[in-house]
């Protein structure tokens, strides 16, 4: 089970969001670098980076920052938010440090834009599938699809991506508790790994979350309010 730190950038910062409301922030860190470092200390041995401004704004804005954090680790990262397009994409890729790119309103948009990454950067192209009870979120999760999140992870699946990372809107940032059920029937419907993201607020939903079947699990709120210690839930449920 990897255990994958989130740091999501809004105007240069680390932030977290509720629900994914942009105004609904709470700073944690001026310096997301340092951030970065940290949960590299502690253990991490990938870090989940979004560049939350370019969700909404559908080109990057934060990129400096997302160059700076990945140069200076020595643990890799994946980078979303506002990927769009193959230059922004190749761009993030060709950077040091950047193992995989997560493809979200793009992968539901332009699924031809995705098979065409997936057949150039076998391995490195992963979908975001942002879901609000159960329908598939775009555009920094203001617009909501007619489109269910089991449908469109099968399509992607067939297009070559390497996994799924999944959230759950409703309870991102809330400390509420995973969907579990949802998740357990994502990793169901597709042979690809499923890494879930949202509401994680303790060990125990850890546990869940890997009792359903998936292989890595996105943390943000939790380890900035301190309810889960990264190097204690790293040392729980890594195995050699």
């Amino acid at each position: 089970m990897l255990i994958i730190p989130a740091i999501d950038i809004k105007n240069g910062r680390c932030v977290r969001l509720a629900q994914g409301r942009m105004d609904a922030e709470t700073v944690y860190s001026e310096n997301p670098v340092e951030v970065a470092l940290r949960w590299e200390d502690e253990g991490a041995e990938l870090i989940h980076l979004v560049d939350l401004d370019a969700a909404i704004e559908g080109k990057p804005v934060n990129s400096g920052v997302v160059e700076k954090i990945a140069s200076s680790l020595k643990v890799p990262v994946q980078i979303g938010g506002g990927i769009r397009d193959s230059s922004t994409a190749e761009r993030y890729l060709a950077l040091k440090g950047v193992r995989r790119v997560v493809i979200g309103t793009a992968a539901y948009e332009d699924p031809g834009l995705v098979e065409r990454l997936c057949g150039k950067y076998p391995g490195r192209i992963a979908a975001g599938i942002d879901a609000k009870d159960g329908m598939v979120a775009i555009k920094g999760w203001v617009k909501i699809s007619d489109m269910d999140a089991f449908t469109l992870a099968g399509a992607l699946e067939d297009r070559g991506v390497a996994c799924i990372i999944y959230t759950d809107i409703a309870r991102d940032g809330m400390l509420c508790g995973p969907n579990v059920e949802s998740a357990k029937k994502l990793v169901a419907s597709v042979a690809i790994p499923v890494i879930a993201s949202g509401g994680v607020s303790k060990t125990e939903d850890i546990s869940r979350l890997k009792e359903a079947g998936v292989e890595g699990v996105i943390i943000g709120k939790a380890l900035y309010a301190g309810a889960i210690d990264l190097k204690g839930a790293i040392g729980m449920f890594h195995v050699p």
